[in-house]
């Protein structure tokens, strides 16, 4: 099941893509009172709202809403905690990264090394990207597979974290390099309005059989920069949510980022930053693609 928010003429509903072309109005066909609209809601509803979903994906005769020309939401609230992110957890990316800002290529970090994005820098499927100009000569792009909580928790361990998660999405990790690196943090760079795309959808774990075993890749404009699995992981998704979890609490409808591979354009020879009127496109596989446009 792929959910997803969407903007209808009443407001923000719950969705779920059905397959490339159309997506199901759940809000509208919701089988019992009150219907969610959004999918923080379901996922606050725990499998009893999952059971309902499913039961109102399987009645017949629903008028479906056309995919392409339906405004898609970011698929959590635009409120609340910031988006939690892992860096550095591709080994060939940080072997990009340690020679592009002249460190050893083989200086692995020895835990994983957290930080965290604005809900403030959300922006959906086919939303668009502000080049911010006047902050920053290197605006960059990062596909990354996102896990998305269902159940909270502190102190999960690694064998029960897979229990504690609702969904996978997609997240481009905009970043301004040049911010990074003037500030000596991560947080300033990586937290500019729009630099969080999300979505479209938040695939339901029971559809993925093993996130750390997916092909993810991204392209501007249609070439190709990022390609690389999952499995390249430093830290897997387990670990991910065992060592974050450590101490402190994780809520229902949390998201996390695990990372991006190698082919970021602050590492090339010469820099190949994003401009005004370029198109990211972020695609995992099992979950689908994220666009986004680059404007002024």
């Amino acid at each position: 099941m792929k959910f997803l928010n969407f903007l209808h003429a009443q407001g923000p509903r719950l969705g779920v893509l059905l397959d490339d072309d159309n997506i199901l109005d759940l809000t509208a066909v919701w089988p019992a009172e009150p219907a969610p609209a959004s999918v923080d809601e379901l996922i606050a509803g725990g499998d009893a709202a999952l059971a309902l979903a499913r039961q109102a994906i399987a009645a017949p005769g629903h008028a479906l809403l056309a995919y392409a020309d339906t405004t898609i939401l970011p698929p959590v609230a635009p409120t609340g905690r910031n988006i939690f992110n892992v860096g550095r957890n591709y080994r060939d990316h940080i072997i990009e990264g340690n020679l592009a800002n002249g460190r050893p290529a083989d200086a692995f970090p020895p835990a994983i090394e957290f930080f965290t994005k604005p809900r403030t820098a959300l922006v959906g499927h086919r939303g668009n990207v502000l080049r911010h100009a006047a902050l920053t000569d290197s605006l960059d792009y990062e596909v990354e597979l996102a896990i998305v909580i269902g159940k909270g928790g502190r102190d999960i361990a690694p064998e029960q974290a897979h229990a504690h998660v609702f969904g996978y999405t997609i997240l481009n990790d905009v970043t301004a390099r040049d911010l990074q690196r003037l500030h000596g943090q991560w947080f300033k760079g990586k937290g500019l309005d729009t630099s969080c795309p999300l979505g479209p959808v938040v695939v339901h774990a029971s559809a993925i059989a093993n996130p750390d075993a997916l092909a993810l890749e991204l392209d501007v404009d249609g070439e190709q920069r990022q390609s690389d699995n999952t499995s390249d992981m430093l830290f897997n998704v387990a670990a991910i949510i065992a060592q974050l979890s450590a101490g402190m609490t994780l809520l229902s409808g949390d998201v996390i980022a695990t990372g991006t591979p190698k082919g970021v354009g602050f590492a090339m020879r010469p820099p190949r930053c994003l401009q005004v009127g370029q198109t990211v496109n972020a695609r995992i596989q099992g979950i689908g693609e994220l666009s986004n446009t680059v404007v002024a």
